[in-house]
Parts: C-alpha cells; structure tokens; sequence
C-alpha cells in the first residue's frame, strides 16, 4: 500500500476535517491555551498559584495544562489571558 503526503492547509482543524468557521475558532482555542500553557511554564507556577492568578479552581488549571480544549470557551481563555497580564489582538487577514 503507497502512502501519499498530503499539504497541509495551515490549519489542523481543517485539515481535520472541520468546517472553516469552527476551525478558526478552535485554533485560536488552542493558540490561546498554549499561550497560558507558555505563561505558567516561563513564570514556574505550580497549579495553585496560576490558579490563583487566573481566579480559578486548580483542578481548571489542571485541565488547561493537559489540553482540554472542550472544557475552554474562546471568552473564558481571553479572560485568563488578559488576567496573566497579556493582551489579545485580533487580526483579519483576507
């Protein structure tokens, strides 16, 4: 059996097959997620501390950490980006 290399559109979501709408929006999820992942790594939190930072359950935390995007609304990780002191920008691209 031959297996062939298929281009990537730039997008995971897409090319998993997810609409262009919601594949955006997970991107950004997991964009943002990483960020915070980032954020907790460089300051040496513990989970305790981020979530404290973050106004947040530690167990929250926990989910953020092992990538448990469905549990993340968009708005709730702009707050918890924004609470780390970031700031969040949105750019249109045609």
């Amino acid at each position: 059996m031959k297996k062939s290399i298929v281009a990537s559109s730039g997008n995971v979501f897409i090319d998993l097959g997810y609409s262009k709408d919601e594949a955006a929006i997970l991107q950004m999820r997991a964009d943002l997620m990483a960020d915070i992942r980032k954020f907790i790594k460089i300051k040496k939190l513990t989970q305790a501390e981020a979530a404290k930072i973050f106004g947040v359950s530690q167990s929250r935390v926990s989910d953020l950490i092992t990538g448990k995007r469905e549990k993340f609304s968009l708005e709730m990780l702009i707050t918890l980006v924004t609470k780390a002191g970031m700031h969040v920008k949105l750019k249109i691209a045609a």
